[in-house]
C-alpha cells in the first residue's frame, strides 16, 4: 500500500475543499493494523456491516480472486458492465497514489467529499466493534477490514446496480468474503503470499476457492491441474456452475496493434471477433477472455451474449494504471506492478512481443516477503542493467540486501544501487535518453510503481 496522501489536484475543482476531511479519514485508516498483517477472520467485518444495516446486501456482486491479473480483470468487467448501462461499484487494492482509487463509483474514484462523509457515517460503528473486540482480547478492525466496510457502505449509498470486488488476499478469510458473490472469478493462481496462504498451489487454490458461494457461477482462467481440481471440487460442493478457460470459453486470437492489441474471444454465450483492447501483453488478452465470460455469467449464467457495440465500448475504454503503463516518452518509461515471478515472466514476455527496445534498464524494489530472486531471474533475459532501490513501503527490502540478490543473478556490472527512488529513476532516464531504442521499466513492487507515478506527476514528465 502506498502511503502517499491524497493529491491536491487543481483539476479536481471543488474536490480540494474536501481534501482536509478526506486526509483525516485516511489517516484514521492508516492508524489501524496494516495490510501486511491481515487477520484471518470474517466475524468483525460482518459485525460492523450488521450494525450498519448490511449494506453489502443492497446490490449483486462479482467477486474476483487469483494471484496475478485480479485488478486488470476487475477493471475490464466493470468497464463492460458500465457500457451495458449499469451503474457500477469497483473495489480494488492496493492503490498507487490516492486511496480513492480503491473505491470507484461508475468509473470514477470516489470523491473526497463522499470518502470523508461515508467514513464519518461508519466510524462510530467501527468504534463499537473495536470495543467489542478489545473486550474479547482480540485485535481491533484492521485497515483492510475497515476499508471493506467503507467500500460496501459507499456502494449502497451511491447506489450501484452491481459491485465488482477484488479480494485483498486469499479468499476464504478475506474480509470481502462477508458478501456473497453471484459470480466468483479466478484469474491465474500461482505461488505468492506463501507465508499466509500455503506453500503449494493446491493449498493456495483451496483458500481462494472459499469465495465460491452456494449456487454461484464460477469463471476461471486456465489453471494448473492442482488448482483446477480445487476449484472444481469447491464448485461441486456448493452446487455451482463452473466455466473454465479453454473449455467453456477461450481466447481464439490476439494480435499486436497500435496502442494495444486486437482480440477475438469465444465467450460462454457468443463469439466476439477483432475487438480492440488498449492494454499490452498476451496475459491481458487472456484476462479479457475471463472478463467477458464473467459478464456473460452475470447477465444470464452464460445464456446471454454481450452486444457487440457494448463490448467494443467497454474494452476500448478500459484502463489499468500501473500495469504495463507507458508513463513517459523521450525516453520511454514503463511501469508495471509485477511483484512475483509469474508476473515478472508475463512482463518480460510482453516486452519482447509488444515493444522493440534494444536495451532496457529495470528500476526495481521488492517487498521483503516476496521472491526477489525469482523476479530478477525472470527479468534478466531482457535486461541490460538494473537500478536497485527501495520504495516508500516499510516492508521494502533494504537496498544493499536486494542489490546482493540482483548481482547474484546478473553480476556486479549490471547492478547499480540507489538510496532513493528519485535517484534511481532519474539516473535510468538519463541513461535511456542517450539512445532512442532504450527504455526504463519500473517494476517489482506496487508501491514502487506508485512512487514513480507521483514522481512523474511532480516532475511533469508523465505523458
Amino acid at each position: 500500500m502506498s502511503d502517499h496522501e491524497l493529491s491536491d489536484d487543481p483539476e479536481l475543482g471543488d474536490e480540494a475543499l474536501f481534501q482536509p476531511a478526506a486526509d483525516r479519514a485516511y489517516q484514521d485508516l492508516l492508524g489501524r493494523i496494516g495490510e501486511g498483517n491481515p487477520q484471518p477472520r470474517l466475524a468483525p467485518t460482518r459485525r460492523a456491516l450488521e450494525l450498519l444495516g448490511d449494506p453489502h446486501r443492497a446490490f449483486p456482486m462479482i467477486h474476483v480472486t487469483g494471484t496475478n491479473g485480479k485488478t486488470s480483470t476487475s477493471r475490464m468487467i466493470e468497464s463492460i458492465l458500465r457500457a451495458h448501462d449499469l451503474r457500477t461499484g469497483l473495489m480494488t487494492s492496493p492503490h498507487l497514489v490516492r486511496v480513492n482509487e480503491r473505491i470507484v463509483i461508475d468509473g470514477t474514484p470516489i470523491s473526497n467529499e463522499a470518502f470523508a462523509a461515508n467514513w464519518d457515517d461508519i466510524a462510530p460503528y467501527l468504534a463499537m466493534v473495536d470495543t467489542e473486540l478489545e473486550a474479547a482480547d482480540d485485535a481491533p478492525l484492521t485497515f483492510f477490514e475497515a476499508l471493506t466496510v467503507l467500500a460496501f457502505a459507499s456502494f449502497a449509498d451511491a447506489p450501484v446496480d452491481v459491485a465488482i470486488v477484488e479480494v485483498g488476499m486469499g479468499g476464504e478469510w478475506d474480509s470481502t468474503n462477508v458478501a456473497d458473490g453471484q459470480v466468483a472469478v479466478f484469474t491465474s493462481i500461482s505461488l505468492d503470499h506463501t507465508e499466509r496462504l500455503g506453500s503449494t498451489i493446491e493449498e493456495i487454490a483451496r483458500t481462494k476457492s472459499g469465495i465460491i458461494k452456494p449456487l454461484a457461477s464460477v469463471v476461471t482462467a486456465a489453471q494448473t491441474p492442482e488448482a483446477n481440481a480445487e476449484l472444481v471440487r469447491a464448485a461441486e460442493l456448493t452446487e455451482s456452475t463452473i466455466a473454465v478457460e479453454g473449455e467453456q470459453f477461450e481466447l481464439t486470437s490476439n494480435a499486436v496493434a497500435v496502442g494495444g492489441q486486437v482480440v477475438s474471444v469465444r465467450g460462454r454465450a457468443g463469439t466476439h471477433t477483432d475487438v480492440f483492447l488498449p492494454l499490452f501483453g498476451d496475459h491481458q488478452a487472456h484476462n479479457a477472455a475471463v472478463a467477458i465470460a464473467a459478464v456473460e455469467s452475470f447477465l444470464g449464467d452464460g445464456s446471454r451474449a454481450i452486444v457487440g457495440d457494448v463490448l467494443a465500448e467497454g474494452l476500448a475504454t478500459v484502463t489499468s494504471p500501473g500495469r504495463l503503463q507507458v508513463l513517459g516518452v523521450e525516453p520511454s518509461v514503463i511501469v508495471d506492478a509485477a511483484h512475483n515471478p509469474a508476473g515478472a515472466a508475463s512482463l518480460a514476455a510482453a516486452l519482447r512481443t509488444y515493444f522493440t527496445f534494444d536495451d532496457i534498464c529495470f528500476v526495481v524494489a521488492v517487498l521483503d516477503e516476496k521472491d526477489a530472486t525469482g523476479i530478477i531471474t525472470e527479468l534478466a533475459p531482457v535486461a541490460s542493467r538494473f537500478h536497485v532501490t527501495t520504495s516508500s513501503s516499510q516492508r521494502a527490502l533494504e537496498v544493499d540486501v536486494l542489490g546482493d540478490t540482483v548481482s547474484g543473478v546478473v553480476g556486479d556490472e549490471a547492478t547499480l544501487t540507489f538510496d532513493s527512488v528519485a535517484d534511481a529513476v532519474e539516473s535510468a532516464r538519463e541513461w535511456a535518453g542517450d539512445d532512442a531504442r532504450r527504455a526504463v521499466v519500473v517494476t517489482g513492487s506496487i508501491t514502487l510503481v506508485g512512487d514513480t507515478i507521483a514522481l512523474a506527476d511532480a516532475g511533469g514528465w508523465a505523458r
